[in-house]
């Protein structure tokens, strides 16, 4: 179990089964709504191609890298090597390729904005394991390759759970 540090926005204890499927209509999300109204995450076609075809690569192991950009614009993903101890179900940016991107970044100007990576064998949707890692501040792309078709979501961490942001996909950028 895991307990949200400020509980639910109604005054119930926050706990949140291993068993939680992050869904658009999970029930803790019903206030998120107004609050997040408007978040969204501008990603490049070409960005998001590289991003599919890694996922596509690395399979059945989960790929993974960040995104480098501004104010929610992406315009670069930097593929990284999946530092995890068992790959095939985890992922872990490589802190030397964590490195690298930040200096990228700084250097032009931009930041790291958020992070991607794949789930083979299932859907585009946060894992309670991805919900273990994540932190506040920062997009959570993931790619799911285990449904009927290749599916590319996009997320926030808000004070305890994910929350969908609009991905919206744009004609430029730099792969």
């Amino acid at each position: 179990m895991h307990r949200r540090r400020h509980g639910h926005r109604d005054g119930r204890p926050g706990l949140i089964d291993a068993n939680t499927k992050f869904t658009k209509d999970t029930k803790d999300r019903k206030n998120t709504k107004e609050i997040f109204q408007g978040r969204q995450l501008s990603l490049p076609a070409t960005v998001e191609a590289v991003i599919v075809a890694q996922a596509v690569r690395a399979a059945p192991q989960e790929c993974c890298g960040l995104l480098i950009g501004s104010a929610g614009e992406v315009v670069e993903a930097w593929p990284a090597s999946n530092a995890a101890d068992d790959p095939q179900r985890r992922y872990l940016v490589d802190p030397q390729d964590h490195l690298r991107a930040l200096r990228s970044a700084r250097a032009r100007g931009l930041d790291v904005i958020g992070a991607y990576h794949s789930h083979p064998r299932s859907t585009a949707e946060p894992s309670p394991t991805d919900a273990s890692a994540a932190f506040g501040d920062f997009f959570w792309v993931i790619v799911g390759l285990g449904g009927r078709a290749t599916c590319v979501t996009a997320w926030w961490w808000d004070d305890g759970n994910f929350v969908p942001v609009t991905l919206v996909r744009s004609p430029e950028g730099k792969a």
